[in-house]
């Protein structure tokens, strides 16, 4: 199996991040002063419910939840109570995220000012940024028509820059490729990523999840190592048309091509429809998963997005909290 944990040196690295990482300099850069100098104030030192950390230190004791890790129980707590109960261990200071990125053709669409590739790009900016400089480190998986790039996890400025500059280096590749040859394989990524994070992290799957099917079952195997959230991509135009009259449509992963007549109402019904129950199938797999999932529209306002985002782990937090004091009592 190819090494993907080969080390160049420092000064060579410094070096080369300076010629290239232009592009990701600036797009860092524009979101420290519009995005992270706004979350600084919202969300007022509560970095850490972005990610949840594990410690070998034993704290206390909880009723189990749908989302908890199995390997946590307590089966002698268990057997006396005949409730299952979880162990709850102290948070590690410093913690590892990973970001497993799907980067293939089909983000690159977006009806309005963004396409769903910026959006991750921000998000991946302004989480990562949040992470790296209270000590954690971030790592990526980055996928383009397959596993193109793993980037170990570290910490600091530098490594977020390193991680921007694939997915601009990523997508300049995209733009020069032919079409897919079928639809984008998440499962194998998945897999991937069970494969290549040795310890227990916390997982961000970005992707808009368009995707051969097969892709529930290895996320449910990532989740039972790792705290995984979903992370997904849409556009409004992908869940309802507007009347547009005839107008092509073309498949951003296999380069198919037809044309639709969109001033049919009874076609604009159906596509909806469609998209709807794609939508229900879609929330009701990541839920079986047990994944907190964040959508992001690419007409999202990223700071809000990112607060809605802590507020959703805050409310995670309250739920063990409850468990344990309902323990104690």
């Amino acid at each position: 199996m190819k090494s993907w944990w080969r080390k160049a040196p420092a000064a060579a690295n410094d070096d080369r991040l300076a010629i290239e990482a232009g592009g990701a300099e600036r797009a860092l850069r524009r979101l420290e002063w519009t995005v992270i100098r706004r979350l600084d104030g919202l969300l007022q030192g509560d970095y850490r419910t972005l990610m949840r950390g594990t410690g070998l230190d034993l704290a206390d004791l909880r009723e189990y939840q749908h989302h908890d890790d199995v390997r946590h129980i307590d089966w002698n707590v268990t057997a006396r109570l005949q409730t299952p109960h979880v162990r709850v261990f102290t948070e590690d200071r410093e913690m590892a995220a990973w970001f497993v990125l799907d980067l293939s053709r089909s983000v690159d669409f977006g009806s309005g000012l963004k396409a769903k590739r910026e959006i991750s790009a921000g998000f991946v900016g302004v989480l990562a940024r949040l992470l790296t400089r209270h000590g954690n480190r971030v790592g990526a998986l980055v996928y383009g028509s397959d596993l193109e790039a793993v980037i170990p996890p570290r910490s600091g400025r530098r490594h977020v820059l390193h991680l921007l500059h694939a997915m601009e280096k990523r997508a300049g590749k995209a733009g020069a490729e032919p079409a897919q040859k079928g639809m984008t394989r998440l499962a194998d990524l998945l897999k991937s990523a069970a494969t290549l994070m040795p310890r227990r992290s916390t997982v961000f799957v970005v992707s808009d999840f368009l995707s051969e099917p097969g892709w529930e079952r290895p996320l449910g195997q990532l989740v039972q190592r790792h705290e995984v959230v979903a992370v997904r991509l849409f556009d409004p135009l992908e869940l309802e048309l507007p009347d547009l009259g005839l107008v092509p449509l073309r498949d951003a992963e296999t380069g198919e091509q037809l044309w639709v007549d969109t001033h049919d109402a009874g076609f604009r019904k159906r596509f909806a429809r469609l998209a709807a129950e794609r939508e229900n199938t879609l929330r009701e797999a990541l839920a079986r998963a047990g994944v907190d999932a964040l959508e992001l529209s690419t007409d999202d306002d990223l700071v809000e997005a990112i607060v809605r985002f802590a507020d959703l782990r805050k409310r995670r937090a309250r739920i063990g909290q409850a468990g344990l004091k309902a323990v104690a009592a």
